[in-house]
């Protein structure tokens, strides 16, 4: 079975790869869990993070983003001390005020769902990519969504780790075309 390269050699990125990058997400909480995830990788590598999934999990209110986004600063000081998950201030604290960013852009679209895939039509965008070297850091989408992010009060989802979130939640199929998920995405959409 081919698979993309980047997710050979570990077991971890194996599961996640087979299991859930790429495929489209629809729901509002697994869309946060991914914006929280993705924002506290930036400058770490992917696995750090997928090491403490369930830290991340346990720590952020199993990703319930109206109870994220009533933590104060007593739960920030307890969230400095959790090594379940990455202790770095400013990104626990952008969690919390992406979360509460995050029930405002479900307040005026309806879902969160709504909002991001309303950039793509609702549907995934399929590349052709053959290997690492094609795919892109950050795509004019990317920068676009970032931006509009950021206007509405966002913080650590810039184009680069916006567009890994494009990735992970299947709003890009960004396996290469050798890979046996590639297929199963494209009929999925």
């Amino acid at each position: 079975m081919s698979r993309c390269s980047w997710a050979e050699g570990s077991e971890i990125y194996q599961a996640y790869h087979d299991d859930e990058w790429g495929v489209p997400v629809y729901d509002d909480r697994k869309l946060f869990e991914f914006l929280v995830l993705e924002s506290a990788q930036a400058g770490l590598s992917w696995i750090t993070i997928l090491k403490r999934r369930e830290g991340y999990r346990r720590a952020f209110a199993d990703f319930n983003p109206s109870v994220v986004a009533t933590f104060d600063e007593a739960k920030v000081e307890e969230l400095m001390q959790d090594t379940g998950i990455i202790r770095n201030r400013m990104k626990i604290e952008s969690a919390i005020g992406n979360a509460r960013a995050f029930l405002q852009i479900q307040e005026e679209f309806g879902t969160f769902s709504n909002y991001i895939w309303g950039f793509t039509g609702g549907k995934p965008i399929v590349n052709h990519f053959t290997n690492a070297r094609e795919l892109p850091a950050q795509t004019p989408l990317s920068i676009e969504i970032a931006k509009d992010l950021k206007k509405r009060g966002f913080r650590f989802l810039g184009p680069t780790v916006m567009y890994a979130h494009m990735q992970a939640t299947g709003m890009v199929n960004d396996h290469y075309t050798s890979c046996f998920r590639h297929p199963d995405l494209v009929q999925k959409k």
